[in-house]
């Protein structure tokens, strides 16, 4: 039986995802509304059978009358309910970024141009909004979505729904984006020196790497800091080159995803992403080296965020097509 129900789940998923494409932004009309009666709807549902059978076997006509005007009530409803949510117009305007463990905002727009009272935004995996959109008005909102790894984030589907006027029925449809969050690795203090180290063992460990670092020079371009010319060769000679440190210890504007052997791939961009914290905050200025990838030093908010996309996406593909599953 769970089997079957897998199964069915699956082929319904792929039969939503085909009808309803990724897209940033959706028209909700007829074609892509679902509507059912609530658990208070099949109870009351239930309840004007029960009153239609009773008028029947005692030929009441009160009781008749009764269970006319509720099923009319019902019908009317019904309508009400498709019509709160058709020709709304929904749309995704941001994609959020955060660090892995944290909820990630989706930010969405919503307008239509009669007033659509009650509109819940649900996520599957986490909280949701719920709005009022009047006449002729933009509307925004946001939900959340938990984050667990680093990478791009995309949620499958933002279910759009409402059971206004009465809670009887509910309609729904769905917002599928395309655009993806970016999730940033989760930031780790990189481990200090192992204890009973003295300072003179640790000066002369750094002097023996630093003798170990090799130096690049390579022609002066514009944008690049006067910190790293070398002055002494321009004297000299008029020649204005800039020197390339090629490791992380010995250049302190470096941070280098090879500083941190023996540890793993994930672990080294956590160690970069708490590193890079901890630069921008200081307000130093400094360069990013991933395999592949080098950023040069910089300093400035606008960095940081070069620097932290680049750790979130590095070997990572961003979502293609439709990705139906």
């Amino acid at each position: 039986m769970p089997a079957i129900r897998l199964k069915a789940n699956r082929r319904w998923r792929a039969w939503v995802n085909r009808r309803i494409p990724r897209q940033d932004q959706r028209h909700l009309d007829r074609r892509s509304i679902f509507i059912l009666p609530t658990g208070a709807g099949v109870v009351f549902g239930v309840l004007l059978v029960v009153m239609l059978l009773t008028g029947i076997n005692y030929q009441n006509s009160l009781i008749y009358l009764l269970t006319f005007l509720l099923g009319a009530l019902f019908v009317a409803a019904m309508h009400q309910t498709h019509n709160n949510l058709s020709g709304l117009d929904i749309a995704m305007v941001k994609a959020g970024e955060g660090f892995a463990g944290e909820p990630i905002a989706f930010q969405v727009r919503l307008q239509a141009a009669h007033d659509a009272t009650a509109i819940d935004l649900l996520n599957d995996d986490g909280p949701g909004a719920s709005l009022s959109v009047p006449g002729g008005t933009l509307v925004d909102g946001a939900i959340e979505v938990p984050s667990r790894e680093r990478g791009y984030l995309l949620p499958d589907r933002v279910r759009v729904e409402t059971r206004f006027p009465f809670g009887l029925l509910v309609a729904w449809s769905w917002l599928r984006p395309a655009t993806p969050a970016i999730v940033y690795p989760r930031p780790i203090t990189p481990p200090q020196a192992p204890e009973g180290t003295t300072d003179g063992e640790n000066m002369e460990a750094d002097q023996r790497s630093q003798g170990q670092d090799q130096v690049e020079l390579r022609p002066w371009r514009e944008g690049d800091l006067s910190a790293r010319v070398d002055w002494k060769r321009y004297s000299r000679n008029g020649e204005m080159v800039v020197a390339d440190w090629q490791g992380e210890l010995g250049s302190p504007q470096w941070l280098d995803f090879e500083g941190f052997p023996g540890a793993d791939h994930e672990l080294r961009l956590s160690y970069l992403t708490a590193l890079v914290q901890e630069r921008s905050q200081a307000g130093e200025v400094w360069g990013l080296r991933l395999p592949g990838l080098t950023i040069e030093p910089d300093q400035g908010d606008q960095h940081r965020k070069q620097c932290l996309r680049a750790l979130a996406t590095w070997r990572q593909t961003p979502p293609q097509g439709e990705g139906d599953r």
